[in-house]
């Protein structure tokens, strides 16, 4: 990560925590007055905020540490990882809306609400959105993934205020709806969640490219060795803003160790530049035992 994404991400980070902090007081205030679950809960939730924009702001400062000895290719993961830590926080804040819905329907029990738990509401529902196209733009901007997952946790900050700004509207009619609009918002966190996970597992644990970037590396590869050189088995490691690419290539036994490694070294700075990640590629011999065809019928096999 650039230094100008890690000041970005930062200030981004600071801003959240100042907000959120002041949203909290507001809305647990307006929650014991009106003796809404719903918006106590969800002032819980705006604290949990907080603390993920902390963790957004710990996790870039260490990712954007530079590679040493013992980490050769830098500490980007961290972002990955912070990213995940603010899924699951996501989760559990979700989990809590759940059981805090379903006990207040259980016992049947309503929300009085007032002028002032209107008001901190609507308020919650601007600023949280604001903040989150913040963080959205920042995350365009920077590719940091945490600022996307910091975007939606604020998002969902503002779902929830604004599912709770439609109960008080009409919670009058209703006694159950400030538990059955709890019950809602909750599948909302738990979407978000999902969501950043699917987003940061797969670069955490590896993953193969998808099949337009493996179509192009075949046809470069092909085009500079002027014959087909069977790429496969490519496996992409993310390491925050570096990635790095592994595949193999076929290349005729008897063809010379510096022409072999010509041919590779061309391959790998094409694909550099193509798709702006670090190549290294391992050359497989063809011969009568060891065919293109047979090395291309593995690859389909794995």
């Amino acid at each position: 990560m650039s230094n100008q994404a890690s000041k970005d991400a930062y200030k981004q980070g600071i801003l959240s925590i100042i907000a959120n902090l002041l949203l909290f007081v507001a809305k647990y205030y307006a929650g014991i007055m009106s003796g809404s679950v719903a918006i106590i809960t969800d002032a819980w939730h705006t604290l949990s905020d907080s603390t993920s924009s902390l963790i957004l702001i710990i996790g870039n400062k260490l990712a954007n540490k530079p590679a040493d000895k013992e980490h050769p290719f830098g500490h980007g993961r961290i972002e990955l990882i912070t990213a995940l830590i603010i899924g699951i926080l996501l989760a559990l804040v979700g989990f809590n809306f759940l059981i805090s819905s379903i006990d207040k329907l259980v016992k049947g029990e309503s929300a009085n609400f007032g002028t002032l738990a209107i008001v901190v509401t609507i308020a919650s529902v601007i600023i949280n959105e604001a903040l989150a196209q913040y963080a959205f733009f920042l995350s365009r901007k920077t590719g940091n993934q945490s600022l996307r997952a910091d975007g939606w946790h604020h998002r969902s900050d503002g779902l929830s205020s604004f599912i709770i700004l439609v109960g008080i509207l009409i919670g009058g009619y209703w006694w159950w709806m400030d538990g059955a609009l709890g019950i809602i918002m909750a599948g909302f966190i738990f979407y978000a969640a999902y969501d950043i996970f699917k987003e940061v597992v797969n670069p955490l644990i590896g993953q193969q490219p998808d099949e337009e970037m493996i179509v192009k590396i075949q046809e470069i590869s092909s085009r500079i060795a002027e014959k087909d050189v069977s790429p496969h088995h490519f496996h992409i490691h993310t390491y925050g803003s570096h990635t790095e690419l592994t595949f193999h290539i076929a290349l005729d036994g008897d063809l010379c160790l510096s022409d072999a490694h010509l041919i590779a070294d061309k391959i790998e700075k094409k694909v550099n530049e193509t798709f702006s990640v670090e190549t290294t590629i391992h050359i497989e011999p063809t011969g009568e035992d060891h065919t293109v065809k047979d090395i291309a019928e593995d690859n389909l096999n794995h």
